[in-house]
């Protein structure tokens, strides 16, 4: 067996003297101390990234440099296409896309006056690197812009449109409920039988619904910290759980520091951040008994994917259960990969358990569910207006009739076990097309591959932990790789995920996409 968390001769936690005056150490210097042994394994696997000079901090911080400017990646570490290639092709590509979309470009000017970057939420621009796209429409597993060009959608607006666009069984109870009366701050019978219908599908028998999964998370985290009596949270290099405050963190070699500007770095201070795969690093952590909640993915996939270890997610389950600290899994992404999600497919057991991108609708819900004990503290404390005070939980479109409906449709219609074998198997189709491309041109890559999910893994070996993920995520490419597809009627993915078949999808989709892949990495090589 091999892995940054195999490679080592001492076990973590007898790197640490946890006995003696000082107790043990403070967040960020744990958080140090597990991020340098990886720093230190992951040199070892990939010697071309090595930083001779500095505190293990700085090379750290360098190291991640290495990898984020990809265009200064050696051979050695990951596969790269030739830089030249690469930038050539995207400049054509870029050109011939601008010739074909002159509406989207009239558009994007006239927005510009009234909103950032012409788009109505940032990550719609700052997610490509091309002139805006503008869409007029969609059907089944396609969407049109407004200068009339179809596209194939691999990207399904990351996995919030796993389902395809207008799909009958959805539309149609969603119109009538619409008609009726979107909202009334009062329940459904569509709420109970959505939440019946998840708790046999999860293994939770109890619901709450929000607007994201940003909603879930932050009302987990505020149950989990009344239950526990606890205010510290473990998150693993990699995640995105949604935008919270105590999530939107990363290590920058000496302690947890906010993600992004203008977040408060006082909400960082509750957070430790330790790589994915690392039990003995779980272990130390949470052996002060300060920290409220584990919340992971059961595999990384907004870094590319990085799936557990054998026996990683149920040593979570263990390690969590003897320290008394709650376990989430959130199955924002995962749940599209298999009949319900990795929880029901692994058969995991946890205290949450998240969902989220509205089941792939498109529509703006989130559900999170909990364990019966859990349940029932919930309602025991639950505020009461201008009498009670209670756990922090609900929002004013929380729970709203429309959302519930199509829930209800969703999941009584669309999402069955058929359906998920189907599109695992075009997922394993792609996968299978991705490595024989890899094996055509001789590349030394790799597909991704879980049910419908897939991608082109950049190293022989396939990541452990985000540190080795990101070698896959060659931004210059996969720029390049978006333009190209779409020039020839394909959406492809964003850089972090993907990319993915859909409920909508066809044999011939898949194929297409492959042979398009082939003919851009023939052309960059």
């Amino acid at each position: 067996m091999t892995g940054v968390g195999r490679d080592l001769s001492v076990s973590f936690r007898h790197t640490i003297d946890w006995s003696g005056h000082s107790t043990r150490p403070a967040k960020a210097d744990l958080s140090r101390l597990v991020l340098e042994r990886h720093y230190r394994v992951l040199v070892s696997r990939y010697p071309v990234l090595a930083v001779p000079t500095g505190s293990v901090g700085a090379r750290r911080k360098e190291f991640d440099r290495r990898i984020e400017l990809s265009t200064t990646l050696a051979p050695g570490a990951a596969y790269r296409a030739d830089r030249t290639r690469v930038a050539e092709l995207n400049q054509r590509e870029l050109e011939r896309f601008a010739a074909r979309t002159g509406r989207s470009k009239a558009l994007l000017d006239r927005a510009r006056n009234v909103m950032p970057a012409g788009t109505p939420m940032s990550w719609m621009s700052g997610y490509y690197m091309h002139p805006q796209l503008y869409v007029a429409g969609g059907e089944g597993a396609r969407f049109f812009d407004v200068d009339g060009n179809a596209y194939v959608d691999m990207n399904v607006a990351d996995l919030s449109a796993t389902l395809g666009y207008g799909i009958p069984a959805v539309e149609e109870p969603m119109v009538r409920q619409f008609r009726n009366g979107a909202h009334y701050l009062l329940p459904t019978e569509d709420a109970v039988v959505a939440a019946h219908s998840l708790g046999r599908l999860m293994g939770l028998p109890f619901w709450q619904f929000t607007l994201a999964a940003s909603g879930a998370n932050t009302e987990i985290m505020r149950i989990a910290r009344h239950i526990t009596g606890r205010r510290k949270l473990i998150v693993f290099e990699g995640k995105y759980h949604g935008h919270i405050e105590e999530t939107l963190v990363k290590f920058d070699g000496e302690r947890v520091v906010p993600e992004y500007q203008g977040l408060s770095g006082r909400r960082s201070e509750d957070t430790i951040i330790l790589p994915f795969n690392d039990l003995d690093a779980v272990a130390a952590a949470l052996e002060s008994r300060e920290v409220a909640l584990v919340l992971t993915e059961p595999a990384l996939t907004n870094c590319s994917l990085v799936l557990p270890d054998p026996g990683y997610l149920e040593g979570l389950r263990r390690i969590t259960a003897e320290t008394g600290t709650m376990l989430c899994i959130d199955e924002s992404h995962t749940f599209s990969f298999a009949y319900g999600g990795l929880t029901r497919l692994w058969n995991l057991q946890s205290d949450f358990i998240t969902l989220g991108k509205g089941l792939g609708s498109g529509l703006a819900f989130a559900a999170y569910g909990m364990t019966d004990t859990i349940g029932d503290h919930v309602e025991k404390h639950l505020d009461i207006l201008h009498r009670t005070p209670g756990i922090g939980l609900g929002g004013t479109l929380y729970g709203n009739a429309l959302s519930m409906a199509c829930a209800r449709a969703v999941l009584e219609h669309v999402l069955t076990e058929d359906a998920f074998n189907r599109i695992s198997a075009l997922g394993s189709r792609m996968a299978d097309g991705i490595d024989a491309i890899s094996r055509d041109l001789d590349l030394p890559c790799r597909a991704f591959r879980i049910g419908p999910r897939s991608g082109l893994c950049l190293t022989p070996e396939l990541p452990r932990n985000y540190a080795e993920a990101r070698l896959s995520m060659d931004l210059d490419m996969l720029d390049a790789r978006r333009v190209f597809m779409a020039n020839r009627g394909y959406w492809d993915c964003i850089v972090s995920a993907g990319p993915q078949a859909s409920f909508a999808h066809a044999k011939e989709d898949i194929d297409g996409y492959v042979d398009l892949m082939h003919e851009f990495m023939k052309n960059i090589k």
